[in-house]
């Protein structure tokens, strides 16, 4: 079990740039895949990015691959989303999740077992 904790959201202008933390405290962490999902006003959480345990395989959706970078460092127990050119569509509630059930992280909401809290990011024109 794990508990992942988001941290870096805020308020940021069109453009500018924000780089997202997911950090857990037990050793483990560095052996479960990691995703990012976002859910903004009204709409249903969605997947952003996904890492494997490793670090050597990553994932995007489609409106984020050429902005945003995902990587982490397992010997901080740290997942980082680097988010660049944000847009005001960006603005969202930004959760952590982890799984150990799949080798790389799906883009299933359904198949995480463990998510933080999340971190607002709100993006204005």
């Amino acid at each position: 079990q794990v508990q992942p904790v988001e941290s870096g959201g805020g308020l940021v202008q069109a453009g500018d740039s924000l780089r997202l933390s997911c950090a857990a405290s037990e050793p483990t962490f560095i052996s479960y895949a990691v995703a990012w999902f976002r859910q903004g006003p009204g709409k249903e959480r969605e997947f952003v990015s996904g890492i494997n345990w490793s670090g050597d395989k990553t994932f995007y959706g489609d409106s984020e691959k050429d902005r945003f970078t995902i990587s982490r460092n397992n010997a901080r127990k740290t997942v980082y989303l680097q988010m660049n050119s944000l847009k005001p569509e960006d603005t969202a509630v930004y959760y952590c999740a982890a799984t150990r059930a799949f080798l790389e992280p799906p883009r299933e909401v359904d198949h995480y077992d463990y998510w933080g809290q999340g971190t607002q990011v709100t993006v204005s024109s």
